[in-house]
């Protein structure tokens, strides 16, 4: 078994700033890439952030200079820093990690629950 759990969501005002973290705990025995995605209602889940397990990080335009993602592999923990967020940042947030489990030859997906944010004009 190997889980997901976001924390960290919320409601702020426009301009503020949030930090979410994801944990993945379980039979894990390697992460490969992290990252986060979001889903505003009536849209496409997107693509926020993603991490390496080396650091190559890549961001989506709409976000770039005001999110700051990062990792603690010790801890198996992502991280989301969001500054200056926009009512637009407004979305159900969800962690992702590709995780070998133990024992196990194949790398699999896994997605946390998600965490709602909301930025208030």
């Amino acid at each position: 078994q190997v889980q997901l759990v976001e924390s960290g969501g919320g409601l702020v005002q426009a301009g503020g700033s949030l930090r979410l973290s994801c944990a993945a705990s379980g039979s894990i025995g390697s992460i490969n890439a992290m990252g986060w995605y979001r889903q505003a209602p009536g849209r496409q889940r997107e693509l926020v952030a993603r991490i390496t397990s080396v650091g190559s990080i890549n961001y989506a335009d709409s976000v770039k200079e005001r999110f700051t993602i990062s990792r603690d592999n010790a801890k198996n923990t992502v991280y989301l820093q969001m500054n200056s967020l926009k009512p637009d940042d407004t979305a159900l947030y969800y962690c992702n990690a590709d995780i070998q489990r133990i024992g196990q030859q194949i790398v699999n997906r896994y997605w946390g629950q998600g965490t709602q944010v909301t930025v208030s004009s």
